[in-house]
Parts: C-alpha cells; sequence; structure tokens
C-alpha cells in the first residue's frame, strides 16, 4: 500500500485546517493510499522555509519513513512563495516523493520515479501566479488603508485599552511556548506572525 502523508496550512491560528484533513483523508481511502502522518501548520505561506516548524518536521519524517507521496489541498497550503515551494519539491524529488497536488489532481514524480515535466512546469506557473495574487491582494489592501486615513478614519484600539496579563496568556499561547524555549523575539515573530512589540509584552509575563 501506497505510504503517504497530509501536509496542511492556514495563515492564522483562528482558521482551521481540518476541513483540509478531512478532505485529502477521503481522498487517500478512495485510492488505497495509507496515511502515515497528518502535519498540521498555522503559519504566513511566505514565512521562509527554515522557520516553519511542521514543514521541517514533515520534511524530516519523509526522509526517514519511506513515505512516497505529501498531498496538499492546493499548492498555496505549500507556501505562496514562488522560490520556497519550488525548494521544497526539489528537496521532495531527490527523496523520490512525489508532491500530490488535490485540486488540480496532479503529481510531480510519474508511477516510476520519474519527473513528471509537464506537472513541474505547471507548478513553476502556479507558484508565481499564487505569489502575484498575494501581492496584488496586499497592495489592495495598503491602498485601502492609506484611503481610509485620507478619509478621516481613525485606526488602533480605543484610548485606555489593553489586553490584561490572563487574556495574552490564553491569546498568545504558543507564543509564550516558544519564548519560554529561549527562542529570540524575532525568530517566534517569524513562526507565529505577531509582531515583536507584542512578543516583548508577552514576555514580560514569563
Amino acid at each position: 500500500m501506497c505510504k503517504v502523508v497530509i501536509f496542511t496550512r492556514v495563515s492564522t491560528r483562528i482558521q482551521d485546517n481540518q476541513r483540509q484533513v478531512n478532505d485529502l483523508n477521503e481522498i487517500a481511502g478512495r485510492r488505497g493510499w495509507n496515511v502515515e502522518k497528518v502535519f498540521c501548520e498555522q503559519i504566513s505561506g511566505a514565512t521562509s522555509n527554515k522557520n516553519r516548524g511542521e514543514l521541517v518536521a514533515m520534511l524530516d519524517y519523509i526522509s526517514v519513513n519511506h513515505i512516497e507521496k505529501v498531498m496538499v489541498t492546493e499548492l498555496s497550503r505549500l507556501g505562496r512563495d514562488t522560490v520556497q515551494v519550488l525548494e521544497v519539491i526539489e528537496r521532495l524529488n531527490e527523496s523520490g516523493v512525489s508532491l500530490y497536488i488535490d485540486n488540480y489532481n496532479i503529481e510531480t514524480l510519474t508511477s516510476d520515479g520519474k519527473i513528471n515535466a509537464m506537472s513541474q512546469f505547471m507548478v513553476t506557473i502556479l507558484a508565481e501566479v499564487a505569489r502575484m495574487e498575494r501581492r496584488t491582494i496586499r497592495e489592495r489592501m495598503e491602498s485601502g488603508y492609506v484611503n481610509y486615513i485620507n478619509a478621516g478614519g481613525r485606526v488602533g484600539r480605543k484610548p485606555g485599552y489593553h489586553k490584561t496579563a490572563d487574556i495574552m496568556q490564553v491569546e498568545y499561547t504558543e507564543e509564550l511556548r516558544l519564548l519560554r524555549k529561549g527562542i529570540s523575539l524575532r525568530n517566534v515573530s517569524k513562526l507565529t506572525g505577531t509582531s515583536v512589540n507584542t512578543l516583548r509584552k508577552c514576555k514580560s509575563l514569563l
């Protein structure tokens, strides 16, 4: 039976990976693939690969457990930076592991383990499109923000508002866990997407 792992990613802690997991488990069942492990990540897809804990763990796992395929619902779940995505695919190719991308029903390797040239070409194009879409969304958000400010809009918290220590303990559980391990503010910020200033406040609670 084909041994596979599932990899999912959402950008924030308020989003849920479960739909991706359920969809991919169903597909694996239909195809007779055995899901050996599920990796769920909650981090921006633009984060550097080396700072993505679940991605690194997944790559380490497949290298020692004879995994044949990595399943994702769409390419953007693997990442949103073209170079970073292609770096992961190259790592998978070197390990003889095929990447299955569900929404396009394609794999990066053929059934005999050779590189699927057409799918590799498609992956490169799709990753670049995803990067361009992300840049367009960011530019629109920045434009909307500027227009709102120019129209007299106010941003930020209400004067005098601050989060209590109890609220921060609940809201920033992962950040506090990483800080307790001695990871630097800058690296925790990269891993979680939380600002360094907020992390300084978190650190004061330790």
